[in-house]
């Protein structure tokens, strides 16, 4: 049976992160299904997205993201779209003015936790407002038929916070664009030889450029011997770091998306990830599935991808030499890197984008099922 559902997401095209990422996945899930669907985002390059209208709402900036105005004819648009359930991703002004109109019109509503909001007011300094903030999250949250979080962790977090109907639903990955066969394909060789710059290894990150990823940390492994770095993504802090690994072995692509991130993927002999505050980590499978060890700090999201010692290694991040001691040793042992690399990529075999969405529209026809005393079905409700 054919549904209608309206996507209102604090995040979209032109825009490459970690909620576009999601939202364009879940798209192409209701597309190919035959659901009807219209986009309510605060920046998109066109009208439509697949064949669906898009709506571009009113934005402002807010630490380094773009945040969604709700507009006056909000209500007004769902009115119009019918739709039989609201997903809200990463909800914040937008989002939360959704699921208030939802509730006035009686439109079951699927929120998305996905930021860390309150992790980020701590790095910029901010973690006096904590208090303000938790609330807040949980004002929006808490009015959502459904909620759905990451990982148990963040599941725990709003559950901590009064939301009630709380489910697990992670993130999947396209297991055939990022596949360990990518190595042996000549654009890898060739994204190899230009970026390894004659170097044996090569070593690298792929994401958004922001303080929170703590990128700047991997200046401890530019040193390592007979080894480059390629940092691939873009954000506000680029310029920042070229300027911080001037002189080092350490090249930036830019943003990369489809094969040409595949290949970046396949061509790495590791993968490291540093930032502290990832509810999930969607670029640590992407590396997994890439059969790339992976390395990552031992808190929120990386604890839920990686078992430290099989398919990559968790590092305490008070561990002041703990990556580059993970990393030397995953360069200088071979069969124990193809070890890692194959087990990384057994444990994302049943987590494609098709199966994990199957979960979400479950999560939908439950929401529209939703009586106010009980969830019927819900994916691993908390």
């Amino acid at each position: 049976m054919s549904m209608r559902v309206a996507i209102v997401t604090e995040s979209f095209l032109p825009s490459l992160n970690g909620v576009t990422n999601s939202v364009l996945r879940v798209v192409d899930t209701l597309k190919e299904a035959g659901h009807e669907v219209i986009i309510i985002a605060p920046t998109a390059p066109t009208k439509r997205y697949l064949g669906f209208k898009v709506v571009r709402t009113l934005a402002l900036p807010f630490m380094q993201f773009q945040v969604g105005l709700p507009p006056l004819a909000l209500q007004a648009t769902l009115e119009e779209f019918k739709p039989d359930v609201i997903h809200v991703a990463s909800p914040f002004f937008l989002g939360g003015q959704a699921i208030a109109i939802a509730n006035k019109l009686g439109i079951p509503t699927v929120a998305i936790y996905q930021t860390d909001i309150a992790g980020y007011l701590q790095r910029y300094g901010m973690q006096f407002a904590k208090p303000v903030v938790d609330r807040f999250v949980a004002s929006i949250h808490g009015p959502a038929t459904m909620n759905l979080a990451p990982t148990p962790e963040s599941a725990a977090y709003l559950l901590k916070l009064g939301v009630q109907r709380v489910g697990v639903w992670g993130r999947g990955v396209d297991l055939e664009l990022f596949h360990p066969r990518n190595k042996d394909e000549a654009a890898t060789a060739a994204f190899r030889a230009l970026h390894a710059q004659g170097k044996k290894n090569l070593i690298g990150f792929v994401g958004r450029l922001a303080p929170e990823k703590q990128v700047h940390r991997m200046l401890e492994l530019a040193d390592l011997p007979d080894t480059a770095l390629v940092i691939v993504g873009d954000g506000p802090e680029r310029r920042k770091l070229e300027a911080l690994f001037a002189g080092k072995p350490v090249s930036f692509t830019g943003a990369l998306r489809g094969q040409d991130l595949s290949h970046a993927y396949a061509a790495l002999d590791a993968f490291v990830h540093y930032g502290t505050e990832e509810t999930f980590g969607q670029t640590i499978q992407e590396a997994q599935a890439s059969g790339i060890p992976v390395v990552a700090p031992a808190v929120g999201g990386p604890r839920f991808l990686i078992t430290d010692g099989e398919n990559g290694r968790l590092i305490e991040p008070e561990n002041k030499t703990g990556f580059i001691d993970a990393v030397t040793e995953i360069l200088s042992a071979p069969r124990l890197a193809a070890r890692m690399g194959e087990a990384g990529r057994r444990s994302v075999l049943k987590k494609s984008w098709k199966a994990n969405n199957e979960n979400l529209l479950k999560t939908y026809r439950a929401a529209a099922a939703f009586t106010g005393t009980e969830l019927e079905s819900s994916p691993e409700l908390v």
